[in-house]
């Protein structure tokens, strides 16, 4: 994160009017030290002061140093999708369930921030995903994660067939609901629900996880984030397929449609209180250690 800020950006949970209130506040402290605030155009109406210019979300990471993002995980997914190409660092006030990302609590607000603006806090450097899909040999669709990309079988309860390659080489033919590919980030989301490993944030590795394959040897493999993995989807006759990113967008698949998917060239930088230890995130959020 740059030393000297000077812009600093705000974007809250889409229609959560309630937030209104912890916006506004933010807002002030930030504007009484001197500091520009440019706030997505929704939270611009909610925080209601003149001083604070409302953006497009597509547009706002030019013009920012520093995003504050109010909501929960999901808000911040889809804020760090969207900012993915300006390199904007983010932090995270939780008003939502679990706070895997979004890790400050709304009583601390004013006082983390402010130690984070005056130099107090730890940065953490984490990669997303860059997918395509390839259909009859020219490329249909590009989009990011930072969670996970997921391809889904649509609405029939029946399993769909696809063939997986890393770098190239042939790994597995597998019948199942569905594929995972994973960062560290998205290993404790819908990866651990489906029997994923926990990948600790700091790995260069990605997550390959089967959804219900039909074959029970089919298991979660770990690979570099280095590595291509290519799915061919195969014969799906009336059943549907979909690739979703952070279980937020999809886009529909056909048949011999190849999903590619690789890390995203420039990383995420997530800005946290000092001190945070990413065991005491899961032994809090996932209940480690409770006695039942």
């Amino acid at each position: 994160m740059k030393t000297k800020l000077n812009t600093i950006g705000l974007i809250g949970k889409y229609g959560q009017e309630q937030l209104g209130q912890d916006m506004r506040r933010l807002a002030e402290f930030l504007l009484a030290r001197n500091l520009r605030v440019i706030a997505e155009n929704d939270t611009a109406r909610l925080i209601n002061l003149p001083e604070v210019k409302g953006e497009k979300i597509e547009s706002i990471g030019e013009k920012i140093d520093l995003a504050i993002v109010i909501g929960g995980d999901g808000t911040m997914l889809y804020v760090a999708r969207n900012l993915a190409d300006f390199e904007v660092p983010l932090v995270g006030i939780n008003q939502g369930r679990l706070g895997f990302l979004t890790d400050i609590a709304p009583g601390m607000m004013l006082e983390e921030v402010g130690k984070i603006l005056d130099g107090d806090f730890a940065s953490e450097i984490r990669f997303m995903l860059h997918a395509e899909v390839m259909r009859a040999g020219k490329i249909v669709h590009t989009a990011v994660a930072f969670n996970d990309v997921v391809i889904n079988k649509g609405e029939l309860a029946r399993l769909i067939e696809f063939e997986v390659y890393l770098d190239g080489e042939f790994v597995n033919n597998i019948r199942a609901d569905g594929m995972i590919v994973a960062t560290p980030t998205g290993s404790t989301a819908y990866a651990l629900s489906a029997g994923g490993p926990i990948l600790h944030p700091t790995l260069a590795a990605m997550a390959v996880v089967p959804v219900c394959p039909h074959t029970l040897s089919d298991r979660p493999i770990v690979v570099s984030s280095d590595s291509v993995i290519e799915t061919i989807i195969l014969e799906l006759g009336d059943q549907r397929s979909y690739l979703t990113l952070d279980g937020q967008a999809s886009v529909s698949l056909q048949d011999h449609d190849h999903v590619y998917v690789r890390k995203l060239t420039h990383p995420l930088e997530l800005i946290h209180p000092s001190g945070r230890s990413h065991f005491d995130v899961l032994r809090a959020k996932l209940h480690w250690g409770e006695k039942l």
